[in-house]
Parts: C-alpha cells; sequence; structure tokens
C-alpha cells in the first residue's frame, strides 16, 4: 500500500449518521426561529464542528443560538442512535481489511470524542478504535475546513502529511484534507460527485475502497 497511514472521518464515511443529525439539527434550528430545510443542512453543516454552526447562524441573522444548544442537540442526537443508527455498508470489512495487513489507521472527525464513541458503540466500530486512533476536532483551536485536525492526527500516528490518504464524504474535509496536504478520497454514496470534485478520487462504495488505495 502506498500510504502509511488512513485517516477516516466518522460521520457519513463509518456510521450512517447523517441523515439522521441533519434531520435533528434543521428541526432544531427551525424550532429556534431559524428555518432550515434538511437540504440546507447538508450543503451549509455537513461535516463541520458545532462551533460553524454558531458562527454561520450568527453572520446571517445576527443573534446568538442559546447557551445549551450543544447539550440539546447532542442529546436528541444520541437518543436518536441508540434507536437508529447504522454502519456504513462495507466499513467494518475495510477495517478489518486494514488491521489484518497491518495498515495504520485512524479517524478524524468535527463531532465530538463523545459523539464518537457512542455511534461506533452503538454500530460495533468500536472494536477497531481504541483511544490512541480517536481525534476529534475537540483536540484542536479549528475544525474543518481548517487542516489542523488531520495533520494533529498524522502527527500523533507518527506519519507525514504526504503519506497519508484521507477518506471524506463532505467538501470542507475535501478542502481540509487538500490544505494538509493529504490525498484525499471522495465517498459520494450520500454527497454529489460534483460537490467533491476537488478529491483525488470519487468513490460511490466502501467496499472499492481497500482496492483503490493499493
Amino acid at each position: 500500500m502506498r500510504y502509511d497511514l488512513i485517516i477516516f472521518d466518522n460521520d457519513g464515511v463509518l456510521v450512517d449518521s447523517e441523515p439522521i443529525s441533519n434531520t435533528l439539527l434543521a428541526a432544531y434550528l427551525t424550532e429556534l426561529g431559524h428555518p432550515t430545510s434538511y437540504e440546507d443542512s447538508l450543503r451549509d453543516y455537513m461535516g463541520s464542528a458545532m462551533h460553524r454552526i454558531h458562527d454561520l447562524v450568527l453572520e446571517r441573522t445576527g443573534q446568538r443560538l442559546p447557551d445549551d444548544f450543544d447539550d440539546v442537540f447532542h442529546a436528541r442526537v444520541f437518543a436518536a442512535f441508540e434507536r437508529e443508527l447504522k454502519p456504513v455498508p462495507g466499513a467494518a470489512q475495510v477495517l478489518e481489511k486494514l488491521a489484518a495487513d497491518g495498515v495504520p489507521y485512524c479517524v478524524a472527525s468535527s463531532g465530538s470524542h463523545e459523539r464518537i464513541r457512542v455511534g461506533h458503540r452503538t454500530t460495533g466500530l468500536d472494536r477497531w478504535f481504541d483511544d490512541g486512533r480517536v481525534f476529534s476536532s475537540q483536540d484542536v483551536g479549528r475544525g474543518k475546513p481548517a487542516p489542523d485536525l488531520f495533520l494533529h492526527a498524522a502527527e500523533r500516528m507518527g506519519v507525514r502529511p504526504e503519506k497519508c490518504a484521507v477518506v471524506e464524504d463532505s467538501p470542507l474535509g475535501v478542502r481540509a484534507a487538500n490544505a494538509a496536504g493529504m490525498d484525499v478520497y471522495g465517498f459520494t454514496a450520500m454527497t454529489p460527485a460534483d460537490r467533491l470534485a476537488d478529491a483525488t478520487q470519487l468513490f460511490s462504495d466502501m467496499g472499492q475502497l481497500a482496492d483503490l488505495l493499493v
């Protein structure tokens, strides 16, 4: 394999959480007086850290979201995860192959550590990720599209950026990977390919990924 480290985004790449979380986010923002459709949420917030939601709402409306916004939103999301969340088809098989082949991998997500852990535990993917393989935007000053999170993950895993491949499904994540100087594989199962056009390569089936990385 030509890469020394595979860095996975989490939401939409390993766990099929984007439909759940964006449905709930759109509903909650609308409830708070900021009308938002599911499509709006995907376009504006998919792949972003929570601070981006606060920043965009403030920028567009001049109003701040409630102080407890993150806590309320996460409580709703975690409850829905426990009921509905599934792994992305093929994700477990990719992780199993990487582990069997001795290829280092990790997850670098805009979500909080708690969100990552809840998602992995619910879907059974936690067996593939000890604490040393989990990185969150909480660990750095700026979330995606800044490169900070991916650079942090590479540094902690002891791999140079140019020897890393990132697996992403959001435009923000693709921008972050490019800014970090890493190859990025754009997963188009849910995101239109044209929105990930700046990726190194596009693919639509997680079962294809292991062969693409060789």
